[in-house]
């Protein structure tokens, strides 16, 4: 007999070949993890979310396999994929290294600027739209996407690749805090403003407001990492005591 959920599961299914189930698997659980949803020490089973997403195991396997080269996940045999802890130098380099990558592409994008960035442009609109419906899922794929086209209009694709694979091992915790909510407010403007500089030529103005808007996240992100691990630590004192 089949069970109720198999049958929704085959209802909402879409062929392989329409959809790319592998990219969409890849993108939640990404959504996850870097959003701070998904805690180090989460456990991914293939099965159970394959099952949760009425997909095969095979997309599921192949989306956590490539999560396990970028360093979010590693696995872990007989039980599956297990979130990884990052560490303060590790998420201290990755703004480091993004800050020199991301300015260069924003100096080449100016020095021979576009006559548009349509594109991009709509990807800010989708950020402006998430922060308005408050929904972080859909702010960090928006601006994922931005930033990624962003650098693209460099036309150095080595560098895009770059880029993309630093973003994507950041984690953004404490994005949904107070301090969080606000940063997205205020990342807002700085989108479209960005476009507006980039559109201008301006190969000085550009690279700054870009730094600022790297670089405002970043304590955000470490004070949130601090405090879980002092909260994770509080326990472990108290059942020693």
């Amino acid at each position: 007999m089949i069970s109720n959920e198999s049958k929704a599961c085959r209802r909402g299914r879409q062929d392989p070949m329409d959809q790319n189930l592998r990219e969409q698997v890849l993108q939640r659980v990404r959504a996850e993890i870097i959003s701070g949803q998904s805690l180090p020490g989460t456990m991914y089973s293939v099965p159970s979310l394959a099952a949760s997403l009425c997909v095969s195991s095979t997309p599921v396997r192949e989306a956590l396999l490539e999560l396990s080269f970028g360093g979010l996940v590693e696995p872990m045999r007989n039980r599956g994929f297990k979130v990884v802890e990052p560490t303060l130098p590790e998420l201290r380099n990755l703004f480091d290294m993004r800050e020199v990558l991301e300015l260069h592409a924003a100096v080449l994008v100016a020095t021979n600027p576009p006559r548009d960035l349509p594109v991009v442009r709509g990807l800010a609109d989708q950020i402006a739209k998430a922060v308005e419906i408050d929904d972080v899922q859909l702010y960090l794929e928006a601006d994922r996407n931005y930033h990624r086209e962003l650098v693209a209009a460099a036309g150095n694709d080595l560098l895009t690749d770059l880029v993309m694979g630093l973003r994507d091992k950041i984690r953004h915790y404490g994005i949904s805090s107070r301090a969080g909510l606000e940063r997205q407010q205020a990342s807002v403007q700085e989108h479209y403003r960005l476009i507006e500089l980039a559109l201008a030529g301006e190969t000085t103005a550009m690279p700054s407001l870009l730094r600022s808007h790297i670089r405002s996240w970043e304590p955000i992100f470490v004070d949130t990492l601090m405090r879980s691990r002092e909260q994770v630590r509080e326990p472990l004192k108290q059942a020693r005591a």
